[in-house]
């Protein structure tokens, strides 16, 4: 099977087994695919639900055993050690048999880089046809947790996946690995093969039509409109060609490039940023009726943060297209993107009974340099490149505090989407809430792979 492909099922149980350094996990959902309860989750600490349940390294379906009202079973892939990249692991292969062990499919996904979750395949029941497996193949880089939030299931755990936080002129704590970007990449219906090479943002027609949806649907739901934007536009058709010519969507081109780099590459600064990386729709009305009827692009399309919006496609036997929102960088936006972390993070300390914290210009500006060089030189870590440390940053920029403690994240969309990461994390809850800091400075960096970089520095 190739991504989008699908073919029909027998009647009884259906085996879907990975081998290798991976977990197979299954999400009961309806016709729109949105699971009815936390217990449609099917997973390694959760290995059964009506007509789904896992067996060894196999994801065990039958789906005249699902719950009432289920259409939709979709098979998900993670690494066996949480927050790894997949790109890291040797490539997985999904075979499918019938109940007596005899092979129906396999599927081969295209190649990952950062994320951490695959959407495998699907199987979906087809009224008056019966059910069908398509193969999807599709990168989500949210982790576990996330991804089951945006299906419907009430799920806590470290969604953060960020290094350790450190204090003091001791060696950090081993990090937990990079955060992969968090991206709202969805893959549409898949029609036969298109016409024409390539649309682009700055033709009239299409990027008009597009606009006047999104805005249509913005002002029914009280946000303001968005308008064009050469560069997102520039960046839009750079990444939809990127994905034709791999013949995949995904975060990052076959030139390694992510869809963040492309934007900082083409002048835009931003301190918001979202993305929908799909394929399938024939225009973009269907584009924008998709996104509307998903929870997770609604969002993105609907968010009032957004004031400039692009779209692109490019054509390659299957349609690719990259819509951009994003809203720019200017010093108000910074400082009061830096002000909610504070004030979010204080708010946490009040919760526990602690002082607040008083933000160090210092500290600030030591916090605000690493998430630039994080992005400058394509890293993610504590340590950068050149061996300097938190405490030497916070010594560098004139700070005398005497200790010092970092907790930084990638990835997340929004002040109250990286605390929340923070607190649910144990080490960077500790930093939070560690009586002895008196002290912070909050950085902000849009860009890289990540798409975005974020610094809390205390000091006491």
């Amino acid at each position: 099977m190739v991504a989008g492909g699908n073919v029909p099922l027998p009647a009884g149980a259906v085996l879907l087994r990975v081998a290798g350094p991976f977990d197979v996990s299954g999400l009961v959902g309806g016709a729109d695919g949105r699971v009815g309860s936390d217990a449609d989750f099917v997973f390694y600490n959760q290995p059964r639900a009506p007509g789904v349940r896992l067996r060894d390294d196999a994801l065990v379906v039958e789906p005249a055993r699902l719950r009432g009202g289920a259409g939709r079973v979709t098979v998900v892939l993670s690494a066996a050690e949480p927050g790894t990249p997949l790109g890291r692991l040797p490539a997985p292969r999904l075979e499918v048999a019938d109940g007596s062990g005899r092979a129906i499919a396999r599927f081969t996904p295209p190649r990952l880089g950062p994320e951490t979750v695959l959407l495998l395949a699907e199987l979906y029941l087809r009224p008056g046809i019966g059910w069908k497996l398509r193969a999807v193949g599709q990168g989500y880089a949210d982790g576990l947790a996330g991804l089951a939030r945006d299906f419907g299931v009430d799920v806590l755990d470290d969604a953060v996946q960020t290094t350790s936080a450190v204090a003091g002129p001791a060696a950090p704590a081993a990090p937990t690995g990079p955060a992969a970007p968090t991206t709202a990449t969805v893959t549409g219906p898949r029609p036969g093969p298109a016409s024409g090479r390539l649309a682009d943002g700055s033709a009239d027609g299409p990027a008009d039509e597009f606009l006047r949806l999104v805005n249509s649907a913005r002002a029914r739901a009280g946000s303001p409109a968005v308008g064009p934007d050469p560069r997102l536009g520039s960046a839009a058709r750079s990444h939809a060609r990127a994905m034709a010519d791999a013949g995949r969507l995904g975060a990052e081109g076959r030139d390694g490039v992510s869809v963040h780099q492309r934007i900082t590459a083409a002048g835009y600064a931003y301190v918001a940023v979202g993305e929908h990386l799909v394929s399938g729709p024939r225009s973009p009305a269907e584009f924008v009726e998709y996104c509307l009827d998903s929870p997770r692009p609604r969002r993105t399309l609907l968010d009032p943060a957004f004031r400039h919006a692009a779209l692109a496609r490019a054509d390659a036997g299957d349609r690719y297209w990259t819509a951009l929102w994003a809203a720019p960088l200017t010093p108000d936006a910074l400082s009061h993107t830096a002000a909610e972390v504070v004030a979010l993070t204080n708010t946490e300390r009040g919760r526990a009974g602690l002082p607040p914290l008083t933000v160090d210009p210092l500290l600030t500006v030591a916090a605000q340099a690493h998430c630039a060089d994080m992005v400058a030189r394509d890293f993610y870590d504590h340590t950068a490149p050149d061996g300097s440390q938190p405490w030497d940053r916070a010594a560098a920029a004139g700070s005398r505090l005497r200790t010092v403690g970092e907790n930084i994240a990638c990835g997340q969309r929004s002040p109250a989407e990286v605390v929340d990461g923070w607190m649910n994390s144990p080490g960077h809850r500790a930093n939070i809430l560690k009586r002895e800091f008196g002290h912070i400075g909050v950085g902000f960096a849009g860009g890289g792979r990540a798409g975005t970089y974020w610094t809390q520095l205390f000091g006491g």
